[in-house]
């Protein structure tokens, strides 16, 4: 291992995949139930290759032309986030239950959730991952490990939150766009 960061880093990996696996797993949907458009799969595909491309750079030394340093108070930034977003996706999988999947689909008793950590904010576990996404990229001195999955992250959230949107108007209707108009999509809502 390279240094104490990354050693968190790769706790914050451990603990964040197994708060993912145990999600699917509780929700019954680990496996997409269809076919995913190409789009949404290659998207989902090069985002968890971005979140585990660290484990090349710490197993290997394949990356190391691309190290860099960094002051420390920089590493500290993702010291803060990491387990923030750990938590908030922790926090999303316990409050979706089983309206949880993998893919962009309504499931036959689908209910909107607008209580605990989406009673703020509409896509919490994107949120969480974008604070994954920016630990890894500071935690991780290396161009292009760091980076790897904030790269991809970015082009799926916004690929599939205007999509996801648009699938829970047309099953909530008015109750979704009520639910819009109090909340944020990735950020609690400031209100007047």
């Amino acid at each position: 291992m390279k240094n104490l960061f990354e050693i968190y880093y790769l706790v914050g990996l451990v603990i964040g995949s197994a708060i993912r696996r145990i999600g699917s797993l509780k929700s019954g949907k680990e496996k997409p139930a269809y076919r995913q458009a190409i789009t949404d799969t290659l998207f989902v595909t090069l985002t968890g290759l971005g979140m585990f491309m660290p484990l090349l750079y710490f197993l290997t030394s394949w990356l190391n032309f691309a190290n860099y340093s960094s002051p420390v108070w920089v590493n500290y930034i993702g010291v803060i986030i990491f387990p923030l977003g750990i938590w908030l996706l922790w926090r999303s999988y316990i409050d979706l239950n089983k309206n949880w999947s993998p893919t962009l689909e309504i499931q036959k008793d689908h209910v909107l959730v607008t209580s605990g950590v989406f009673h703020y904010l509409r896509h919490p576990m994107y949120l969480a991952y974008l604070l994954w996404a920016i630990a890894q990229a500071v935690l991780i001195a290396n161009w292009i490990a760091g980076p790897a999955m904030l790269c991809f992250l970015i082009p799926l959230c916004f690929y599939r939150i205007p999509r996801e949107e648009k699938m829970m108007l047309e099953k909530f209707g008015e109750q979704y766009r009520s639910y819009i108009n109090r909340t944020g999509r990735l950020f609690p809502k400031i209100n007047n």
